[in-house]
């Protein structure tokens, strides 16, 4: 299949756009699909954080009220652990991935082995709670003290583990919006190449046309040069008939123009005779000369009559013979 037509190129382009278009558009949802899973991994990571300050608050409070209410702790302790597991092995039902990279897996265990020590201290707090006397005063205080401590550390690497969580999806973020820049980029470089071939095409059709003009407007009948013209198929196929009708008629023009030529060559031999039948005194014998003169000359009349009917037949054929070529 040849490429170097305008039908084709025109579809070429328009299959590229399209093509662009659909990637933009695909890439662009695909953003922002992952833009509203991210935020949500980023809330859940974030909000583990504001769990672990609402444990050790509610720890503090049982503690200076000898209550023994353990229902927001027990709360906010499942959905801690709830949260933790969803970001390490993801969760399908709120539509979280599991942990994208090594070292968020890693950040994520070493949360978890805090949050052991510090999930431990939890349930022997409300152990001594429940059964609190002067003998385990003590123990119950160092076992507050010990929750602050692991707290402060928890909150800390869980703010490291929201870190990255944020980094990355700025990074992917970054990376799909540079894709879209490149097709942004592509389709520019297309607009201009498409810019350029509908110049060259409005380039070769005003050449062609100015051409023609020239043809049709001819008034001398004189012999006219072939258009040579590299452009698209269409054109160049509209130049060849063209050219064809040149040749055919450049042709047709010169063989009248030799038929032409031996009629004045008769019309002279004519001529010619009348001068010596004037200036000859042998009458008899210059009406003999002119005899054979009149029988050679009919001779010659009846070939360029023949000449001039296959002329005729030459420019009556020239439009089929230039569309069959």
């Amino acid at each position: 299949m040849k490429t170097n037509t305008i039908s084709n190129k025109i579809k070429i382009i328009g299959i590229f756009f399209i093509i662009l278009m659909t990637m933009i558009i695909a890439t662009t949802t695909y953003l922002n699909n992952k833009n509203k899973k991210d935020a949500l991994v980023i809330n859940v990571a974030g909000k583990e954080r504001m769990l672990t300050q609402k444990i050790s608050k509610n720890i503090f409070y049982l503690y200076h009220n000898n209550t023994h209410s353990f229902s927001e702790l027990d709360n906010a302790t499942v959905e801690f652990i709830y949260n933790l597991n969803s970001l390490r092995e993801g969760n399908e039902l709120i539509g979280i991935l599991k942990a994208p990279t090594d070292d968020i897996r890693k950040q994520i265990s070493k949360v978890e082995i805090l949050w052991n020590n510090f999930y431990s201290n939890i349930n022997k707090f409300k152990e001594i709670l429940l059964n609190k006397n002067e003998s385990n005063e003590k123990e119950l205080k160092n076992i507050v003290d010990s929750i602050y401590n692991t707290n402060n550390n928890l909150l800390q690497e869980v703010d490291n583990l929201v870190t990255m969580y944020t980094s990355h999806t700025e990074k992917k973020t970054d990376y799909l919006k540079y894709i879209q820049y490149f097709f942004a980029l592509i389709i520019i470089f297309l607009l201009g190449y498409s810019f350029s071939e509908l110049k060259a095409m409005e380039e070769n059709a005003k050449k062609f046309f100015e051409f023609s003009k020239k043809v049709a407007q001819n008034p001398d009948n004189e012999p006219i040069e072939p258009l040579k013209i590299e452009a698209e198929k269409e054109i160049v196929d509209a130049t060849d008939t063209l050219n064809c009708f040149i040749d055919k008629v450049n042709s047709a023009v010169e063989y009248s123009t030799n038929a032409s030529t031996k009629l004045e060559e008769i019309t002279d031999e004519f001529d010619k005779i009348l001068d010596d039948l004037n200036s000859k005194t042998d009458i008899s014998q210059q009406l003999d000369k002119s005899e054979d003169m009149v029988i050679e000359s009919q001779e010659e009349l009846i070939n360029s009559t023949k000449k001039l009917q296959e002329l005729k037949s030459e420019l009556d054929n020239l439009l089929n013979s230039c569309k069959s070529h």
